[in-house]
């Protein structure tokens, strides 16, 4: 890069300069690839038809891994759940997300996925928490009152968990519609029943038969 003094001097407005060094700076999700989020509505309308809530939508990436969107769905209440899968071992890495401050009390007070029972270990980590007990690791960290779990099955190492948890993030609208591909469109329409009456109590009427 060429001294500023250079650059000013060559004629280039200093203001011009600085909006874009700031814009340098302040890309989101930074060594994550991704540039802009999604906007909310867009979240809304994808997440909707599956209950989830649209401020608990995250997504992440890690080398190695392909998520599976048959496997994005709904997590508790409306919280989000989704999977990706290693490339040639068969490791799956989970990623559950739902309401809820994450401190070292609250850290520790919830139950490991895969060991309920365990008494829970917490240390922060490079600015997510790793959780570990019975043999098990996960990892966790949160954004404006959402707790994103990060867990590993079959074999998926500790590093690559932390990798997961450092790298959630609100996803681009590209990763919105990879995320959702495999989700209906629109909100769910309830099953229509023709043997239930327009008046009375909705109960189905049986008809009557010989000998009553």
């Amino acid at each position: 890069m060429r001294p500023l003094r250079a650059a000013t001097s060559a004629g280039i407005a200093v203001p011009l300069l600085i909006a874009l060094l700031l814009t340098g700076c302040a890309t989101p999700a930074a060594g994550t690839g991704v540039t802009d989020a999604a906007e909310p509505d867009a979240i809304a309308a994808r997440a909707g038809a599956l209950g989830i809530a649209p401020d608990l939508v995250y997504t992440t990436e890690v080398d190695g891994y392909v998520l599976a969107p048959q496997s994005v769905g709904a997590n508790g209440v409306e919280g989000m759940s989704a999977s990706w899968t290693a490339d040639g071992s068969g490791g799956i890495l989970m990623l559950r997300t739902d309401r809820g401050e994450l401190t070292a009390e609250t850290c520790a007070a919830m139950p490991l996925w895969d060991a309920a029972d365990a008494p829970v270990t917490c240390t922060e980590e490079d600015g997510v928490w790793h959780r570990s007990g019975g043999g098990i690791d996960e990892y966790a960290t949160s954004s404006e009152g959402a707790v994103i779990r990060v867990i590993g099955m079959d074999g998926v190492p500790a590093e690559d968990l932390a990798a997961a948890a450092q790298a959630v993030h609100v996803p681009s609208e590209a990763e919105l519609e990879l995320l959702f591909s495999d989700a209906p469109t629109g909100p769910a329409t309830p099953v229509e029943r023709g043997d239930i009456p327009e008046n009375g109590d909705g109960a189905p009427v049986d008809p009557v038969g010989p000998g009553g």
